[in-house]
């Protein structure tokens, strides 16, 4: 029970966490009210608007800034986990949630052709990635949602 209770007394871990929940949450709902269509994938899901991945590692960040400052190792390392996330979230998972879209389309064209090489039963999937907006809107979302744990803690 010691374990529980250090995890949920932990600033940084509560702070991520909630970052994540909120994230994937607003995501759901985003694009619930974008599409018109309530798709459950979406709240575990990766891609989206607003980024869970940046979300989380910049609540990560900053709740590690505000518990060892800027000089410490905690942060250091945080930071330099949020730069790669986020710069692999923008770039290489959105150029494969490019590709997949490309792959789908072109597999729908030739169906026919397909099926008789390899019958695939599932699409590939295309929201993998994030636009550089949706980067900078969970990096936000983070901040704000360290900030106010920062507070509460």
């Amino acid at each position: 029970m010691t374990f529980i209770t250090d995890l949920l007394s932990n600033e940084l871990f509560i702070s991520a966490a909630t970052a994540w929940l909120v994230a994937q949450v607003l995501k759901t709902l985003i694009h619930a009210f974008l599409t018109k269509n309530f798709d459950l994938e979406r709240m575990y899901g990766s891609g989206g608007m607003p980024s869970s991945h940046s979300s989380t590692v910049t609540a990560l960040a900053t709740s590690s800034f505000f518990l060892h400052g800027a000089g410490s190792s905690e942060f250091a390392i945080s930071v330099i986990l949020a730069i790669i996330v986020m710069y692999d979230a923008r770039g290489v998972r959105r150029e494969t949630g490019i590709q997949a879209k490309v792959l789908n389309d072109l597999m729908e064209l030739l169906k026919d052709i397909h099926n008789e090489i390899m019958p695939m039963d599932e699409k590939l999937k295309e929201f993998v990635g994030h636009t550089p907006l949706q980067v900078v809107a969970g990096a936000i979302l983070g901040f704000i949602i360290a900030c106010t744990t920062h507070l509460f803690f």
